[in-house]
């Protein structure tokens, strides 16, 4: 057989394999529409290319509907809408249901096939052709076969990760959310995954899959971590979550790189917006730097000048010390303080990073309830400590509601102290001179609307794509 005619024999192998890469890629690129179209054109055009290439082809179609649908987060609320394939009321799990079965069909169909080997013909020639042809077929039949089944795993996990996401913002009307339960959940479907659909062909896929899961996995980390005052362990997810999703920008700047040789400046805008997961990636990342900016606002303050801490703490959304400055000067208060009740860990050392082998011993007393931040800044009102802990020690039941203001007036000192508490070691504290009413509505609003903000709830709402706040 000569050079030409093996060439020959090859060409149907590697032109299903650029296929399926140029499929892949823009999928991984999160230019869904464009990957649907793809292979919708490539399954019109090659309908002799056999059953099981054919039934691959509408099953990616799908995938590709499937995954706009997941990242733009339509299944938390709004209609899919534009899909052929699935109803407007499907849910994202009987989506991805329906294209696991497609991939199944595809897996039992390659399992099915005859075996090249049978195939054998009468001419020596024509048998050595015949038989590299259909080596060649069954060479591509298994690698269909092997990406459809990799492709079964690869829905299953997106169907427990949306599984998650409804489940994360169902509890965006809650009090409080266990983040170290959802952090958990999610490394257990990190865990179950992580090598389930591996093959090069998908490795844009696999790559994003990691990237989002990592990156929610860092910021819930985050939450645990600033939730329990440490300093270093939380900086680092924050740092590695920043990190992951400039990766996951770069994604949308190729892909702008690429749409503006093809379109004009506005339908590249357009097309390029990245997709509402992504936004609120970042949006969660910015309400914890947000948290994390406050709670750490005297160890970071060191750290520079107080008119450079000033002006970066303004550019977090929420600025909390801003607003809690802002408050101060408009209502008159003495102090602000953010109280953290450090009974019970034996690791808290004080504001900011510790070498992990040093060792201090752990605190007493009054000093069991450090001012992690105080207004005016740096002033705790020591004179008033011994009040602010026994209110929170008797109105503990209060205060652990987590939606209540505790108000109390000590004619003694003829001031008026005000607590809420965001979560369970923290209590927000403000502290009046002379007498102020418990139903004053301003404090109330201001208390309550931060203790909210800091508990993060608020960002699980924003789940669902038009979503306000």
């Amino acid at each position: 057989m000569t050079e030409a005619t093996k060439n020959d024999d090859q060409r149907p192998v590697p032109r299903e394999q650029a296929i399926l890469e140029s499929f892949f890629t823009q999928l991984g690129m999160f230019t869904f529409d464009r990957a649907k179209d793809y292979v919708e054109k490539e399954k019109d055009t090659s309908k002799s290319a056999g059953p099981i290439w054919a039934s691959l082809l509408a099953a990616l179609a799908h995938l590709a509907a499937a995954e706009k649908a997941y990242h733009n987060m339509t299944f938390l609320g709004q209609k899919l809408g534009g899909q052929s394939f699935f109803s407007r009321k499907d849910s994202i799990r009987t989506i991805y249901t329906s294209v696991f079965n497609e991939l199944k069909k595809v897996v039992a169909m390659g399992r099915h096939t005859p075996s090249s080997t049978s195939s054998i013909s009468s001419s020596s020639s024509t048998s050595s052709l015949s038989g590299s042809a259909s080596g060649s077929t069954h060479f591509l039949e298994e690698l269909l076969c092997h990406l459809a089944e990799q492709l079964c795993h690869f829905t299953q996990a997106r169907t427990e990760i949306a599984d998650f996401y409804e489940k994360m913002y169902a509890q965006a009307n809650q009090k409080s959310v266990n983040s170290e339960e959802l952090l958990t959940v999610l490394e257990a479907i990190l865990h179950k995954y992580s090598s389930k659909f591996h093959h090069p062909i998908l490795s844009r896929v696999e790559g994003c899959f990691q990237l989002e899961v990592d990156v929610l996995c860092q910021l819930l980390r985050c939450q645990v971590e600033v939730s329990e005052w440490r300093f270093l362990p939380a900086l680092l997810c924050l740092h590695a979550a920043h990190t992951k999703l400039h990766v996951w920008a770069q994604l949308f700047e190729r892909q702008r790189e690429t749409r503006k040789h093809l379109f004009s400046g506005v339908q590249s805008a357009k097309s390029a917006q990245p997709p509402h997961l992504y936004l609120w990636l970042q949006r969660l990342q910015g309400a914890l730097l947000a948290k994390f900016s406050f709670y750490f606002h005297e160890a970071l303050s060191r750290q520079t000048a107080a008119s450079e801490m000033k002006a970066l703490t303004a550019r977090t959304s929420p600025d909390y010390y801003g607003r809690a400055s802002a408050f101060m000067r408009r209502h008159d208060a003495a102090s602000v303080s953010l109280v953290f009740d450090n009974r019970g860990q034996e690791s808290f050392q004080g504001h900011g990073y510790h070498h992990p082998h040093s060792y201090r011993e752990p605190p007493k007393g009054v000093e069991q309830f450090p001012a992690v931040v105080s207004l005016p800044a740096g002033e705790r009102p020591v004179t008033h400590w011994p009040n602010v802990i026994m209110i929170m020690s008797d109105r503990a039941a209060e205060l652990n509601a987590l939606d209540k203001v505790v108000h109390f007036y000590d004619d003694k000192v003829q001031s008026t102290y005000f607590l809420s508490r965001p979560e369970p070691h923290f209590t927000l504290v403000l502290i009046f001179d002379g007498r102020r009413s418990e139903k004053d509505s301003h404090i109330t609003a201001f208390l309550l609307d931060i203790t909210g903000n800091l508990r993060n709830t608020k960002a699980l709402s924003w789940l669902k794509p038009g979503s306000k706040g």
